[in-house]
């Protein structure tokens, strides 16, 4: 059996800051496509985050691949984890739901995890 690729702190560090990255590029691409369909009619948002949120998502379920294997998150985390990437900014939800339950780690501390 072999060690994993990332330590457990990177992983979570990682997986926090794609997550991050994959909601505001869909914030993004959602405003480019707002502007696009809506009284402006200029495609430029879109042009620009379109090709940044799909590298974005990509990463990001690369990263919840990585993450599930470090954490040995079982088969309904994963899929959880993976399917947060579909719905606008739910990345932002699974990574502080998976953060306050230990998913990512140590639990978080503090009034928000009792």
């Amino acid at each position: 059996m072999s060690a994993p690729v990332l330590s457990p702190p990177l992983a979570a560090r990682v997986f926090r800051v794609v997550s991050i990255a994959e909601a505001c590029s869909w914030a993004g691409l959602l405003v480019g496509m707002a502007v696009k369909y809506g009284p402006v009619g200029d495609d430029i948002g879109v042009t620009v985050f379109g090709p940044i949120h799909g590298a974005l998502f990509v990463a990001y379920l690369v990263v919840a691949l990585m993450a599930a294997r470090v954490f040995r998150w079982d088969l309904r985390t994963l899929v959880v984890a993976l399917a947060a990437s579909v719905p606008p900014l739910a990345t932002l939800w699974f990574e502080r739901r998976a953060r306050r339950t230990g998913r990512l780690g140590q639990p978080a501390s503090g009034p928000a995890s009792a």
